[in-house]
């Protein structure tokens, strides 16, 4: 793929932006669309945070959205996407209801509060005006992965999470990418060791090339028992698709979710997965749409190797160790 980044910003039209506190040990992530993208999206997680996805379920009347919200905070991050319904605003972009324009901007947090980062912030979070900065920064091209927007704080049951993202192209040139935060209560590698279960779908040696282990460790590994946390991200594609066939490609980013992390779609997870079309490219037939469900598994498995991968340590005490701490000779 020489032409691609390997990034979601590969999709014609799209662009991402973050907002990066590493006092606070928190960020945001935006993943905004030129037009309005027909989207949809699935929430496996049983300890969810959100903010319009209810409107995502294919029977809901709204079909496309101005733009997807991550962030951490928890329910304190749900102000994120007003920041950025606030500068979808002021470019004139929305749902028109008379003369009104509401941006439609579903939103998916994570749990970061207890990352060593300062939360005292006072009466009101922080959050909207992340949002709003998150937008303003958004662009095409190249963006930071690791500890930066939503990944900022995200940890997992090893070492410290961060943000990810990777692309791929079908055999009929139709491209799709994932995005995603990787705040796992489980884990992205084996046992105790640098390997990732992500490893037999790695492209170009993008998360160290390590491959499996001899033996792989499957017993299980959790933040904790009483600890809630969520990896959440987004699936999108440049080929035409209706809402539900973008809530069947959501599907298939869970099935990412279940290759990389172990284990996923816990009681106290949140795992949510956004899915969008930008419809610059037509299709209509079942085997395109059953490879772009292969490949958005694929593509999400390994931004979330790529997120853990990238990460670095919050400059905190006690913050959890980064995999490049640990392993960093192993790559």
């Amino acid at each position: 793929m020489p032409d691609l980044l390997n990034l979601i910003t590969d999709i014609e039209g799209v662009s991402v932006g973050h907002a990066t506190d590493l006092a606070l040990g928190s960020g945001v992530t935006v993943i905004v669309f030129d037009e309005p993208a027909v989207a949809s999206g699935t929430v496996l997680g049983g300890a969810p945070g959100g903010r319009d996805t209810g409107l995502l379920d294919p029977s809901m009347t709204v079909h496309a959205v101005d733009a997807f919200v991550l962030s951490g905070g928890s329910a304190f991050g749900l102000d994120a996407a007003g920041g950025v319904q606030a500068g979808l605003r002021e470019l004139g972009r929305g749902f028109m209801v008379g003369p009104v324009r509401i941006p439609i901007v579903p939103q998916a947090i994570l749990m970061d509060l207890l990352n060593g980062g300062d939360k005292d912030w006072g009466l009101h979070s922080p959050y909207r005006d992340m949002g709003y900065t998150a937008l303003k920064a958004a662009a095409k091209g190249t963006f930071a992965l690791g500890t930066t927007g939503a990944g900022t704080g995200a940890t997992t049951a090893t070492v410290k999470g961060g943000l990810g993202s990777a692309s791929a192209v079908s055999s009929t040139g139709h491209r799709v990418a994932a995005i995603v935060a990787v705040n796992a209560l489980g884990s992205a590698t084996i046992g105790d060791g640098p390997h990732f279960w992500a490893a037999p779908f790695e492209k170009d040696a993008e998360f160290g090339g390590l491959g499996m282990p001899d033996v792989a460790d499957h017993r299980m590994r959790l933040k904790g028992m009483n600890t809630p946390a969520t990896t959440i991200g987004a699936v999108v594609t440049d080929a035409q698709l209706t809402k539900a066939e973008a809530h069947r490609l959501s599907l298939a980013g869970h099935d990412g979710f279940a290759r990389a992390l172990l284990p996923a779609h816990l009681p106290l997870d949140g795992d949510t997965v956004f899915a969008a079309s930008t419809a610059r490219h037509q299709r209509d037939d079942m085997a395109s749409l059953m490879e772009l469900c292969h490949l958005a598994t694929i593509v999400m498995a390994r931004a979330i190797a790529r997120g853990v991968y990238a990460a670095t340590a919050l400059p905190v005490e006690g913050a959890q160790k980064a995999w490049r701490d640990r392993y960093a000779s192993s790559s």
